[in-house]
């Protein structure tokens, strides 16, 4: 801009055009900044289990690097203490717990390997880059990859020094973790394409990726082997499929390779090669940066602390990692069943973390994901059709039963009480009172006594707790419908925590069938087994707290207010010690008791707000967010899971929060930027601005909207998509009667506020 004030337009009509031009070269190019902010390496470390490879959002191809270990901390494929690579494989999970996929393994390496033979280059993160949509590594042995990718297919670039054999080594029996192949094959179709398919089981047990594979120039021969077996022809078939495209000197050239994949066939997986037109990289790589910009564009904020934004954008970026596009481009698939079908509209998705995911990022969906959440929506119907339930943890479209709840139903529910177009609310609903109604998972138990008894199922707190919540949720749906039996009946039994709460310790504890409480009680104790743990994850300090439907029954619950209040607080200061002999790995990032690595926690800091301390919930946040959130590899507190853990800071650094996720009422928290510009489905835009804030500045002294003074501690969903400015003026100390008043605060079941 101070460029463009040299010029007079007025004055200087010849430099109309170079003005015009001159504003949309400085408009464009910052507009294309942000993806400068995002380092996939944040996660990479610790316990985030992320991935650093080369996607774009929501793709099916999810190109990056596996170091070849097995262990918890290698889910994703990639761990960064390691020092070596095994191989790019095109599909990975974005902070899970559970390791699977890595199908379609490629390695670069100077010589022709021997059938069977494996190896592991070395490198060293200083030779080492990432940026969304792209990837890049150079070995110590001097050879030098490059990845980017578009929605199906993956580009590889290769350069070889000059006195190396090349070779492209593609391993089929490559596994990690869980995951095991079944079957594998590979064809050659002529002197640059091969096709074939990897069949495997794990943590999914029926995986299908068929793939094919173009090599920019032709292949001088093709070694094939199965196992340590050497395999004569153009054909292996098999569990473990190796194939060798070897080149002749490229003379210093590169040689480009594009991948890929379908769930259907190798027919499928030969048309979605058209993705990439030509081989120019560059082409590539920019069109995979563009479509991350349009993402993260739809929040832009303002700030003078550059590590602070660079932790937010790249939190939203891992939140567009999950779930990922599961059909061709005609919406076709094939399910575990073995059926090709195509969907009726939109595309099919797969790796759905429901459990982890349903708290805040698919809330946040309904705000940057407009146009993709009726795809989500109708997966999970297309889901429930196939299997006759609604998805829990759906992945390679196979019904993995992890964890508890049934958490489809607060993400359909959402989508149905916000208004989404494009899908069915009446066959949702009777999805969700058939998953209610089933008699697996303790849902029988839950139902014949009003809690799930321990002693016939475990992890029976959790269970309870959740599947009260959720019971919450079908009656918000039902009482929209007009289904006003249904709703009654299902706000009953959203109160079924209150079965487990004991009022002598404060605490949601454990009963027996027998109505006995579960002796001896420790509220520090975790168990990892499912079958001996009361508490899924966690213990009672963490789970106690899961009522974020009814936040002033709870609180009635423990006596009074000030009573509940207390308790709050103690959750954040007591010791942070977890006992037990085989404690879960996920009970991290700790302040007290309060877990911020696992998502049980992650609405306690804003469940102040629902009781009259809204300061409190403000002062929380701001320590949560500062202590748990670096730029750095190990700048997460736990695992990332799907986009969660990032969900909930682009949340909280927005100073907004579903604490309720289904409810449409974002809770105030406190404003981390100067200014944040939500592009909004509605086409309008809301400002959220922070007046007078500094590191210090964090309590909120007064809101508000549009140029009038706003006295609530939370803002709904229908008042957000009108757009306008909401401004929060920011002080060194706490306003306590702001959000002090019933009236001002979010809304709970008791219908107290």
């Amino acid at each position: 801009m101070l460029y463009l004030s040299r010029f007079n337009p007025v004055k200087q009509k010849k430099y109309l055009p170079l003005l015009l031009a001159t504003c949309f070269f400085v408009v464009t190019s910052n507009a294309q900044q942000l993806t400068k902010y995002v380092d996939p390496f944040i996660g990479t470390g610790g316990h985030g289990h992320t991935y650093p490879g080369a996607s774009v959002p929501f793709g099916m191809v999810q190109l990056s690097p596996d170091n070849g270990e097995n262990g918890w901390d290698w889910c994703s494929g990639y761990h960064y203490s390691s020092d070596s690579i095994q191989g790019f494989s095109h599909t990975h999970l974005s902070g899970t717990g559970i390791g699977d996929w890595c199908d379609i393994s490629v390695m670069p390496a100077a010589s022709i390997l021997q059938p069977g033979e494996y190896y592991k280059a070395k490198y060293s993160h200083a030779n080492e880059k990432a940026s969304p949509g792209f990837y890049q590594v150079k070995f110590d042995n001097g050879i030098q990859a490059a990845f980017t990718a578009t929605e199906r297919c993956g580009l590889h670039q290769y350069s070889f020094p000059a006195t190396a054999t090349p070779v492209l080594r593609f391993d089929l029996g490559f596994h990690i973790n869980w995951d095991t192949p079944t079957g594998t094959y590979i064809k050659q179709l002529n002197d640059s394409t091969i096709v074939g398919y990897r069949f495997s089981k794990g943590w999914a047990n029926v995986q299908r990726i068929y793939f094919a594979a173009r090599t920019s120039v032709p292949v001088k021969e093709l070694l094939l082997s199965e196992a340590t077996e050497s395999v004569k022809g153009k054909e292996t078939k098999g569990t473990m499929s190796i194939a060798q495209l070897v080149f002749q000197s490229l003379k210093g050239k590169p040689v480009l390779l594009k991948v890929a994949l379908s769930s259907v066939s190798t027919d499928k997986a030969l048309g979605a090669l058209s993705e990439i037109k030509g081989w120019n990289f560059n082409s590539v790589k920019t069109t995979a940066e563009t479509k991350w910009e349009s993402e993260l564009k739809k929040l832009q904020v303002k700030t003078t602390d550059e590590k602070l934004k660079k932790v937010f954008y790249t939190a939203l970026y891992h939140t567009c990692m999950a779930p990922v596009l599961y059909s061709d481009a005609d919406g076709t698939y094939q399910n575990v069943k073995g059926e090709v079908l195509k969907m009726q509209q939109g595309q099919r998705y797969t790796e759905f973390s429901l459990w982890d995911t349903f708290r805040a990022e698919d809330p946040l969906f309904s705000l940057t994901q407009p146009k993709r959440i009726p795809d989500f929506i109708n997966t999970m119907m297309v889901f429930y059709k196939e299997n006759g339930l609604l998805p829990i943890w759906d992945l390679s479209t196979w019904e993995t039963n992890t964890m508890t709840g049934y958490h489809a139903i607060p993400v359909l529910a959402d989508a149905i009480l916000k208004d989404i177009k494009g899908i069915n609310a009446a066959e949702i609903f009777e999805a969700m009172k058939k998953s209610a109604m089933q008699n697996i998972r303790g849902t029988d138990l839950y139902r014949q006594y009003g809690y799930v008894p321990q002693d016939k199922y475990g992890s029976s707190v959790t269970v309870t707790v959740e599947y009260s919540y959720d019971d919450w949720c079908i009656a918000q749906v039902a009482k929209k419908l007009g289904k006003i039996a249904d709703y009654e009946t299902f706000m009953k039994r959203s109160a079924s925590w209150k079965n487990l709460f004991d009022p002598a310790t404060g605490f949601i504890r454990a009963k027996n069938a027998d109505g006995t409480w579960v002796t001896p009680f420790d509220p520090y104790l975790s168990e990892h087994d499912e079958k001996k743990a009361m508490y899924t994850e966690g213990n009672a300090w963490q789970h106690s707290f899961f009522v974020p439907h009814d936040v002033t029954g709870l609180a009635k619950a423990h006596g009074s207010t000030e009573k509940f209040i207390l308790k709050l607080d103690s959750l954040f200061t007591v010791s942070s010690e977890i006992k037990g002999e085989n404690k879960s790995p996920d009970v991290s990032g700790l302040i007290g008791q309060y877990a911020h690595g696992n998502e049980p926690s992650h609405h306690i800091a804003y469940m102040y707000s629902f009781v009259g301390d809204a300061w409190k919930t403000q002062e929380r946040v701001k320590m949560i967010v500062d202590s748990m959130y670096r730029d750095q590899p190990d700048g997460y507190a736990g695992n990332e899971d799907c986009g969660q853990m990032s969900a909930w800071g682009v949340w909280s650094m927005m100073g907004i929060y579903p604490g309720n996720p289904s409810s449409g009422q974002y809770v105030f928290g406190t404003l981390m930027m100067d200014e944040v510009k939500m592009q909004l489905p509605s086409g309008k835009t809301m400002l959220l601005q922070a007046k007078n804030r500094s590191a210090n500045n964090f309590y909120i002294q007064s809101v508000q909207l549009n140029g009038k003074a706003y006295n609530k501690t939370y803002i709904d969903h229908a008042t957000l998509l009108k757009g306008g400015t909401l401004v929060f003026t920011m002080g060194s100390a706490p306003n306590k009667q702001f959000g002090s008043a019933p009236e001002t605060w979010p809304a709970s079941a008791s219908g107290d506020n």
